[in-house]
């Protein structure tokens, strides 16, 4: 099954942000694949998703806790692949990380 995104999503690829245009789902048996048009080139690349992570909205409470994670997809086991992406808006905190 192939579905059009509307709006289309940004995401961070290995190759960079892009834009994720479609979304293709051949079944249960395999990851979801998001057809990514790219922000510096326009190439269009396909990615499965542990490749891809959402772009960071402060307004949504959507930020990387780790800096250093931000741009990483090399081998191993990233630090955003065992620490939540969201952030607790329980925790007393604005976005701003002043106390309320």
């Amino acid at each position: 099954m192939i579905q059009q995104l509307n709006p289309p999503l940004p995401l961070e690829t290995p190759k960079g942000r892009g834009w994720a245009h479609l979304l293709i789902d051949y079944s249960q048996e395999h990851d979801l694949l998001w057809v990514v048009f790219l922000n510096e080139n326009g190439e269009c690349w396909s990615f499965s998703n542990s490749e891809i992570r959402m772009v960071n909205n402060l307004s949504l409470g959507r930020y990387v806790p780790n800096l250093e994670s931000y741009n990483s997809f090399g081998s191993g086991n990233p630090s955003w692949q065992s620490s939540p992406v969201l952030g607790h808006r329980n925790d007393g905190k604005t976005a701003r990380g002043s106390q309320t």
